[in-house]
């Protein structure tokens, strides 16, 4: 049987939404998790209730725009687990706009955490991926990618890089030492709108997300679902969206 015994598990954006669930649901199936956010309290407060219903968890605080921060990452799962078997790239904003609106300011804050911090991550596992002989990168872009809206130019930009990213990454690690997997959620009920600073698109995202978004424990289980399969098997996209989105 498929099993996320014995895995060692970090998670960057872990203080509530698909991070928080991920955390909680890989912790329940066996994982040990590394969550890291920047709301310190947060992650202790979640990593405090998985262990005291059996689960192992720590927490570190991340700000994934710092390389130095990833590393230490990186370090605290090597340091607490002795290895770190996958890296969650799901720390994320979407202080989305249309172009016209020239929220430079909102555009490189999209490029520095979902762009940059994958970046990041990839640089602090790699090494120890290589080192132990094997790795698994998650992460979590966008159905926004997939088909561009209004106001998602940048956000939609810079999810589409990770997937070129992860892309080539898979096509150089044909070695088996390295796996991808991008996942694409859509409506998902989290708190991603308070990222945004138009406030009638963070209405509207708001309304959508109420009126057909899905937990995000569906996610999760997309996460799991990829990190449990056998060494020889990769699980290289996956779109997890309600069945009322367009």
């Amino acid at each position: 049987m498929l099993s996320l015994q014995g895995k060692i598990v970090a998670i960057t954006g872990a203080s509530g939404g698909i991070g928080e669930a991920t955390a909680r649901l890989l912790a329940q199936r066996g994982a040990a998790v590394v969550l890291s956010a920047r709301r310190s309290e947060r992650i202790d407060a979640i990593a405090q209730d998985i262990r005291e219903q059996g689960g192992r968890a720590t927490a570190c605080v991340v700000d994934v725009t710092k390389a130095e921060d990833l590393r230490r990452l990186v370090s605290t799962a090597i340091d607490q687990y002795g290895r770190i078997d996958v890296l969650v790239n799901n720390a994320g904003i979407a202080p989305i706009s249309p172009l016209a609106d020239l929220d430079t300011e909102g555009w490189s804050a999209m490029i520095d955490v979902n762009l940059r911090g994958t970046l990041n991550g990839i640089a602090a596992a790699l090494p120890a991926f290589r080192e132990q002989g094997s790795g698994h990168l998650v992460s979590i872009v966008s159905v926004a990618g997939l088909t561009v809206s209004p106001s998602m130019a940048v956000y939609a930009a810079t999810k589409n890089a990770v997937r070129t990213v992860h892309e080539g990454l898979r096509k150089e690690s044909t070695d088996g030492v390295v796996r991808t997997t991008a996942i694409s959620p859509g409506y998902i009920r989290t708190d991603l709108a308070d990222s945004m600073a138009d406030p009638h698109v963070r209405d509207q995202t708001r309304k959508n997300m109420d009126a057909m978004g899905i937990p995000p424990a569906a996610v999760a289980r997309a996460v799991a679902f990829a990190i449990e399969q056998p060494a020889d098997v990769e699980i290289g996209e996956i779109n997890v969206r309600p069945t009322v989105q367009a």
